[in-house]
């Protein structure tokens, strides 16, 4: 008999976020992989759960994917989460689901849905979100004057981006050389968090707002 593979959303800020669903599954499965153990540990400990963690991100050997597949076969139940918010979603989860399907089809493998930076950031952003882009996190150097361009020319608008605060500047300033200083945006930033902001303004007035504690966090940058 062959395990399974729960694939939880989990808060992207704060821990009353988390689904009733989400809790009985971290709850029940036998092994959580998480990005960054550390943080997982904050939400397991907040919601009173002690389970076995093994780290799993970007740089997992093939070992571990073999030691993952071994679980799954032995019949045990596994929970994949991200360190915030919903797995695969500018994660590495993708590479471990798909090798899954690939060499063990018979895996069940169950989504669990929870918050998104995207859509939280985009209900409250105030325009229409029918259709939207979603870029992920700019390159950090090689590719991104071409990226900046290709996001200008993209038809199904809003453009949604996430940047992390040491790159926000320089992000605010490649994107006005591109559009313009006075394309407008919507920045949302430390989204369910204690300093959470929803700004909306151009690039050339965020880049003057954002700058010391208010350039510090977890940012969703809209782009109409």
């Amino acid at each position: 008999m062959n395990g399974k593979l729960y694939v939880v959303g989990t808060p992207i800020g704060n821990l009353k976020d988390i689904t009733e669903r989400g809790k009985e599954t971290l709850q029940s499965v036998n092994l959580i992989l998480a990005e960054d153990t550390r943080v997982t540990a904050k939400l397991l400990n907040h919601l009173g759960i002690k389970k076995p963690m093994w780290r799993y991100d970007e740089y997992a050997k093939s070992d571990l994917y073999e030691r993952i597949l071994e679980f799954l076969g032995a019949g045990k139940e596994i929970a994949l989460v991200t360190d915030a918010g919903t797995p695969n979603i500018a994660d590495p989860g993708s590479k471990l689901i798909d090798f899954i399907r690939d060499r063990t089809p018979e895996v069940k493998i169950i989504p669990i849905p929870g918050p998104s930076a995207i859509i939280t950031a985009l209900s409250a952003a105030g325009m229409n979100a029918d259709r939207f882009t979603f870029a992920g996190y700019p390159p950090h150097k090689k590719g991104r004057q071409t990226f900046f361009k290709t996001i200008k020319e993209i038809e199904m608008r809003p453009v949604i981006l996430y940047e992390s605060p040491h790159r926000l500047q320089k992000t605010f300033s490649d994107m006005e050389h591109v559009c313009g200083g006075g394309h407008p945006i919507t920045v949302a930033k430390e989204l369910t968090k204690m300093h959470e902001e929803i700004w909306k303004g151009t690039f050339e007035e965020a880049k003057k707002h954002f700058q010391k504690e208010k350039g510090k966090g977890e940012f969703v940058i809209i782009i109409p």
